[in-house]
Formats: C-alpha cells, sequence, structure tokens
C-alpha cells in the first residue's frame, strides 16, 4: 500500500479553477517534486494534502487513512503530516531549546541527530530574534521533524534565500531525506536542484498534472514545450530540412527535442552538420553557443568555447533514442 494516495483532488478559488483532478501516489521515503509556472496550482495541492485547504472533490488517504480538511475539524492539518510553508514563524522572546522541547515527542537522542542534520546545534542557546531567516527556516524545520511526522512537506524551500543560506537548506534536506529516510514531497521552482533531488517529479499547468516521470523522463522527453522549457535551455528541431533529415531514421510527427548538450562538436569528416557562430552566453562552467542551420538557430553547449561570431563549426547529435515534441 502507497504512503500517500492523491485521489481525483479538484478546488476552485473565487471562481478560478486552481487544482483540476489531480491523482498520484507516493510511497514510503519516496522524494516528489511538484513543479510549475506561477498560480499553476503547486502549493494548493501541497496545503490541500496537508489538510490545510478543502478539496471540493478528491480524498487524501495518508498510510490507508483518510485526510481531513479543514472544514472537518477543529484543528487545520494532519498531526503526521509536516507541511513547511513559504512563510514560518517562531515565537519571540524564547530561546531556541525552549522552542523545539515545547515540540519534541521524540527521545533526545534522536532529537539531537535532527539537530546536527539541521545544523542548528549551535543555535539552540540563542534567542529567536537573534537568527537570520535561513537559521529561522532551519529552526523551524527541525521543529516539524522532531513532531515525528510521517511526511514531510516543502513549500518553495529555496526561496528568498541568499547564496550561502541556500546551499546549507539543500544539504539539510539531502540529509534529512537520506540519513534518517523521510517520505518528502516539495514545490519548487529550482529546477537544478529539482532535477538532481527527485525520485519522481510532477509538472503542473493551470492547475493540471501534465506529466509526471523521473528526472531524466522529464528532462530528456518533456511531453510539451512547455514541460521543456521549465528544466533549462532546448531546441525543437525542423527535421524536414535537409541540414537535419540525414541523421534520423525514426523521423516522427512534431519537432526533434535536443538539449544542447546532446549536440557534439566535431570535426567535418564525422559531422552530421554544419553552421554559423552567431552568439556565445558565458555560463561558468561553460558556454551556450548559438549556430544558425537550415534557417534556424540551434543552441550547443561548448566547454571552454573558443569560437568566434562567423566561425563555421561542424556538430553531430549524440547516439540516443530521439524525442520527439
Amino acid at each position: 500500500m502507497a504512503l500517500l494516495s492523491v485521489n481525483g483532488i479538484s478546488k476552485t478559488v473565487d471562481n478560478t479553477i486552481a487544482v483540476k483532478d489531480i491523482s498520484f501516489t507516493q510511497e514510503t521515503f519516496q522524494k516528489i517534486a511538484i513543479t510549475g509556472e506561477a498560480g499553476s496550482g503547486k502549493t494548493t495541492v501541497l496545503k490541500i494534502i496537508a489538510g490545510l485547504i478543502q478539496a471540493d472533490t478528491g480524498e487524501i488517504l495518508l498510510d490507508g487513512k483518510r485526510v481531513k480538511g479543514p472544514d472537518e475539524q477543529m484543528m487545520p492539518g494532519h498531526k503526521k503530516i509536516a507541511y513547511l510553508s513559504q512563510h514560518f514563524e517562531l515565537r519571540n522572546n524564547y530561546k531556541v531549546a525552549e522552542i523545539l522541547d515545547m515540540a519534541s515527542i521524540i527521545e533526545p537522542g534522536e532529537a539531537n541527530t535532527i539537530y546536527d542534520l539541521c545544523r542548528i546545534t549551535h543555535l539552540l542557546q540563542r534567542w529567536t530574534d537573534e537568527l537570520s531567516g535561513g537559521e529561522k527556516q532551519r529552526i523551524a524545520l527541525a521543529r516539524l521533524l522532531i513532531s515525528n511526522p510521517l511526511l514531510l512537506l516543502l513549500d518553495e524551500p529555496f526561496s528568498n534565500l541568499d547564496s550561502q543560506h541556500k546551499k546549507i537548506i539543500q544539504g539539510v534536506i539531502f540529509d534529512i531525506t537520506q540519513k534518517i529516510k523521510m517520505s518528502c514531497i516539495m514545490v519548487s521552482h529550482d529546477m537544478g536542484d529539482i532535477l538532481s533531488w527527485a525520485d519522481s517529479i510532477i509538472v503542473m499547468k493551470d492547475g493540471a498534472l501534465i506529466q509526471q516521470g523521473t528526472p531524466a523522463e522529464i528532462y530528456y522527453q518533456p511531453i510539451n514545450e512547455y514541460c521543456a522549457g521549465l528544466f533549462g535551455e532546448y531546441n525543437l528541431v525542423d527535421t524536414d530540412t535537409p541540414d537535419f533529415s540525414s541523421i534520423l531514421n525514426d523521423r516522427q510527427n512534431g519537432k526533434l527535442l535536443l538539449r544542447p548538450e546532446e549536440i557534439i562538436v566535431t570535426t567535418k569528416a564525422t559531422a552530421d552538420f554544419s553552421g554559423e557562430v552567431r552568439h556565445i552566453y558565458f555560463k561558468g562552467s561553460c558556454s551556450i553557443v548559438d549556430v544558425w542551420v537550415g534557417g534556424q538557430i540551434i543552441k550547443v553547449q561548448m566547454q571552454n568555447a573558443t569560437v568566434l561570431p562567423g566561425d563555421i563549426v561542424y556538430l553531430s547529435v549524440s547516439e540516443k533514442t530521439h524525442w520527439f515534441v
């Protein structure tokens, strides 16, 4: 039996469909990421799962038991589902240790392990008004974990953080899900972190679930251009042009999707096609180079790019199953 079952949930807010017939399951210890453009319904889904918003239709089952919405109980929420919102708060005029002691229902040794994982052991004797935003977030997360939940829900945990605190919370979330085996759903628009962290990714648009799959499936086999664009640079190649027709033995309807790193700079003798360099965009660890090929711009990832606008480059496509959108 799945740890979590989301069955046909829908929600309308102010005559606008916020969530439309969403269904998926989550296994114990599985890490699921939910992403999509702003207003796609990600946070609403997370709050319905947490029991903080009442769905109009459908139901949530945790460990086989229905999660009640706020209209069905005095106190919204579920004691076995920990929800960390974007707007977490800590009480003022308390020491961190006092805040945590009031919330803990686990053994002190287990709690200390969580404090270490959350990088807050050195903060236990601080007053809550002496903390930075990133420190408060990690303490709020630890406070949820010591309530011994079955499921952790994280709503945009990387937003509003500087680069230093973002790296810390990334490490914390990785350690929590790996070392104490916490089942987790994270809403985020930070695609790099989603791809490296999640077991399964759900993509939403206009309140609907439009694709779910592994990070590799979502990245290399997006269902449409919207999904492709969420996860970085891409090319949609018109394979009817002579420059590209020779590389395909499995042409299908639609356009060929190629990520920039799937196009390889090679020699004239081994090239599938060639083109003229138009623009170079330095990205630090690599460059994205716009190459004019057969009447269209093709984005190519190059390491240590030494080309200049106007240069002719020879390119080939990596050997893999072609994907059409």
